[in-house]
């Protein structure tokens, strides 16, 4: 079989997540991958898709496989459905773009959200003839009609940069995409490993057995805050929400449920439950279909609303993620988090009212943070008690403030892009104003233990989801992540 583009999904899960990638981490399918498979296809171009990251195979193979399509181009999407996804990956990227150029019979583009935050160091640090800057949709359908008419101009392709006589060259960054539903159409499943992905062990709680059949999806693209930690708007230059239209979604929906019978469902919008309008027909169209869903979804503590909370729970929204990063005002409202405590267990007590999971996000070394505020911070994550936690060390990602900051004021950055990886053993925080990364990145680990580990946390998990789950996360928290920083 011969394709005009093959696109692959990368990815280490070792090297990401350490023992953790084995069989506790999520296998998520690459669905903006998924995505501009079924753009390309739509304008006329044989696609095929390789998720190198869910079949856990080598750059070589990636690099062998790909060969074997005789393809005009080879684009390896660095994307993300979390802050460091992106740049996490990009170790693993680079051995693969690298095996990927000494094939020599086709050319190889790198996009997603790193190359997009750092095109031109992108372009000249790795292996590859062009990096996709920004969304990426028409920049690959201008290149492949360039590349099918065997033509080498590439200044009139939008969100390009490549190398010409030593130099580095590129075009202004394709306008934002202003229709959702036609550059997002239902995603290529069918070229995705479908039977290989798992949902997390927490999203299946109730069922800890059927992490699988698995789907992930987006129902808009960007966010309208800008978190000095945050890098999710590189892509889009700019803080800004756009939606894809009710019926699109309802019929990606229908596809994953119906074609591949999808139970567990990821929204990963960063910011699902915001706008009314969007997201409440969504729902009464889950339930008017009747399907049986187990969704989970991102919301801030500001945008939840207690009048929609009971239909939420009827749509199969089982899990809300909420952005809580901070106990301290001072810490989080430098962060563009204007909460306080009251309101934070005001609206956790209201979501769990109406039976539905919280999962905690907590950011230890802001810049403001010391270990008096970091206590705080874990204190209010053991009274809070949600289903699930996630602790985070701050990190400087490309694409975000605290990279600019980090950069302008020459802060210690990791050694390499997996040392962005919040589980690595290379992980390296950000130090804050009075701590160090060392300390912020112990902290965080012993955070990790205490919460998991609290007696208190593992009754409410027996007395919820049964005893076989809160005996899951015991043998969790047996085990800790080796960390290089922390060795020294």
């Amino acid at each position: 079989m011969k394709a005009d583009i093959v696109l692959i999904n990368p990815g280490d899960r070792k090297q990401v997540f350490q023992g953790l990638g084995q069989d506790l981490a999520a296998i998520e399918p690459p669905f903006w991958v998924a995505v501009l498979g079924a753009y390309l296809r739509q304008k006329g171009f044989s696609v095929v898709i390789i998720d190198s990251n869910a079949e856990n195979i080598s750059p070589k193979e990636t690099a062998d496989r790909t060969a074997s399509y005789s393809p005009l181009l080879a684009a390896l999407i660095v994307y993300g459905s979390q802050p460091s996804a992106s740049t996490q990956n990009m170790s693993i990227s680079g051995k693969i773009l690298k095996e990927l150029s000494a094939k020599n019979s086709f050319k190889v583009a790198v996009g997603g959200l790193h190359p997009s935050a750092l095109p031109e160091k992108t372009l000249t640090s790795e292996t590859l003839d062009f990096v996709i800057d920004g969304e990426g949709p028409l920049t690959l359908e201008k290149l492949l009609v360039l590349l099918k008419e065997g033509k080498d101009d590439w200044t009139s392709i939008p969100g390009l940069w490549w190398k010409e006589d030593g130099k580095v060259r590129h075009t202004e960054r394709a306008p934002l995409i202003d229709d959702l539903d036609k550059y997002l159409p239902t995603a290529a499943w069918d070229l995705l490993p479908m039977q290989v992905y798992r949902a997390h062990n927490w999203h299946c709680f109730d069922e800890i057995e059927h992490r699988q059949p698995y789907g992930a999806i987006y129902t808009s693209l960007g966010c309208p805050f800008n978190c000095v930690f945050c890098c999710i708007n590189a892509p889009f230059g700019k803080p800004g929400i756009r939606y894809r239209s009710t019926d699109a979604v309802l019929d990606e929906i229908k596809v994953l449920v119906e074609k591949y019978h999808v139970k567990n469902l990821k929204i990963i919008d960063e910011l699902f439950v915001l706008k009314e309008s969007h997201y409440i027909p969504i729902c009464e169209g889950i339930i008017r279909n009747g399907w049986d869903l187990n969704i989970w979804c991102y919301a801030r503590v500001d945008t939840v609303k207690e009048s929609n909370l009971a239909l939420m729970k009827k749509a199969g929204i089982n899990w809300l993620a909420l952005g809580i990063e901070s106990a301290d005002p001072k810490v989080r409202d430098g962060a563009s988090k204007q909460m306080r405590v009251n309101d934070i267990k005001r609206i956790v007590s209201l979501i769990r009212e109406h039976e539905i999971r919280v999962i905690g996000n907590y950011i230890f070394g802001l810049p403001d943070d010391d270990q008096t505020s970091m206590q705080a911070t874990l204190d209010m994550a053991m009274e809070l008690n949600c289903e699930f936690a996630n602790f985070y060390s701050s990190m400087a990602y490309p694409g975000s403030k605290l990279y600019e900051l980090a950069v302008k004021n020459k802060w210690e950055l990791p050694d390499c892009w997996h040392g962005f990886s919040q589980h690595s053993y290379e992980c390296k925080p950000l130090p804050t104003k009075h701590v160090s990364a060392r300390e912020v990145l112990k902290f965080r680990d012993d955070a990790f233990h205490k919460y998991f580990e609290n007696p208190a946390y593992l009754k409410m998990l027996e007395n919820t989801f049964g005893k076989a789950v809160a005996d899951h996360i015991r043998e969790i928290s047996k085990s800790r992540l080796k960390r290089k920083i922390l060795e020294s």
